[in-house]
């Protein structure tokens, strides 16, 4: 399976990541999140596991599941990591950590290293067995959300869980946060082979377009993301309207459900409200693993969004750099590391600085397809799941021989 990315992915992660797994070949490793479906999480370990596997490595994943209450909690949680004011109970945070308590009776956490994705999960190291530290087995917290300036006590709390794992790892440097721990950063990744992301057709593109009723006369400008305040959909609809009155185009609003995102339903609404009766802004909630669809979508878009306010990483943008498609960010998150301003794409701070660049795209189609191309290239040397996995391995490797100043391989 790896060989497959040969000729796609560099040559020196796949190497690296052979030697790797000679090393810890028949060893187990376990990640754990709270959806299966719906978001970059999900979608990362859907095909990095599997091919874990391939290459010897004992993969698993398990999900911790919740009721309502549960997932409002770690909603307000992650909105208030990012920074919004959100109002938290003793309660609230009793009721998270007994979630976890009854959900680590039904998992199975035994593994060489485990690694536990975002704040749904964080307290099951409270039921780490002291047997598992002994035997060097290492428990590494992965977070995916923007922490760089979180409101009020939130991560006082959060905290409280994290500072007793081994490590812990963020997307970006400045998420990182003080702890007494070991820290890192791996930036997330998308797989190139996947439905998401492989080769179409003209015919398979016109094929989607005509499923989902989308014209192809005019320019079409497309953000795919979840329903969420901090995507502005709004502000996408604001810059839409200004390019709109210079340049004819259509806007798409493309997203999927998430199981553990209960306010995704009212923005929703709110964007379709906002959005009015305007023939020429298509909202399309897809199902989570319409992945083929969202691919044709990209591909037949002139220039894509992702005009985030706040942002864990944003891995729309390299998809749609690896389809040499022209993109504009919001300067948040772990956008600007995959945007070179000017090179690749552009990083933008408002509506209008949005709405200038689409139309500096759709006025200088050879500026956007140089730009495109470049993309392509940055995200093949930087944002490829070969890459994610080369570093998942080096550090769990690391973590194993800790103390040595120098380990081989």
């Amino acid at each position: 399976m790896i060989k497959e990315y040969s000729g796609i992915a560099p040559k020196g992660d796949i190497l690296l990541i052979q030697k790797l797994c000679e090393k810890l070949e028949g060893k187990s490793f376990l990640h754990v999140n709270s959806t299966r479906e719906g978001g970059g999480v999900a979608e990362i370990l859907h095909r990095m596991i599997p091919l874990l596997q391939d290459l010897g490595i004992n993969a698993k994943w398990e999900v911790i599941n919740g009721d309502a209450k549960f997932y409002d909690f770690t909603k307000k949680t992650h909105n208030a990591l990012q920074g919004n004011e959100e109002i938290f109970t003793k309660s609230m945070w009793d009721h998270h950590y007994e979630v976890n308590k009854a959900n680590m009776k039904k998992l199975s956490l035994g593994a060489d290293a485990v690694l536990i994705h975002d704040p749904q999960p964080a307290p099951l190291i409270n039921f780490r067995s002291a047997s598992s530290k002994k035997r060097n087995k290492v428990w590494i917290w992965r977070c995916h959300i923007d922490v760089a300036n979180p409101a009020s006590n939130v991560w006082t709390n959060m905290k409280k869980y994290v500072k007793n794992y081994d490590a812990a790892i963020f997307s970006v440097a400045k998420f990182c946060k003080s702890l007494p721990i070991d820290e890192f950063i791996v930036t997330p990744s998308i797989d190139p082979l996947s439905d998401k992301n492989i080769e179409l057709s003209e015919q398979e593109i016109n094929a989607v377009a005509e499923k989902y009723s989308i014209p192809r006369d005019k320019h079409i400008l497309l953000q795919v993301s979840r329903f969420d305040k901090f995507k502005d959909p709004i502000g996408v609809i604001n810059a839409y309207k200004i390019v709109k009155k210079y340049n004819d185009c259509r806007l798409i609003l493309a997203g999927s459900p998430a199981t553990d995102d209960p306010e995704g339903e009212a923005i929703l609404n709110e964007v379709k409200n906002y959005a009015g009766n305007d023939p020429d802004i298509i909202i399309m909630l897809l199902p989570p693993d319409c992945h083929r669809d969202i691919n044709a979508i990209q591909r037949m878009s002139d220039v894509i969004l992702q005009k985030s306010i706040k942002e864990g990483f944003g891995l729309t943008v390299s998809e749609a750099m690896w389809k040499e498609k022209p993109v504009i960010g919001g300067a948040v998150g772990g956008i600007p590391l995959q945007i070179v301003h000017g090179v690749t794409g552009f990083v933008v701070h408002s509506v209008e600085g949005a709405a200038f660049r689409i139309r500096q795209y759709l006025n200088n189609p050879e500026m956007a397809r140089r730009m495109g191309q470049r993309g392509k290239e940055y995200v093949r040397n930087n944002f490829l799941l070969t890459r994610q996995i080369r570093d998942y391995l080096s550090l769990w490797y690391s973590l194993k021989n800790k103390g040595k100043n120098v380990i081989e391989l």
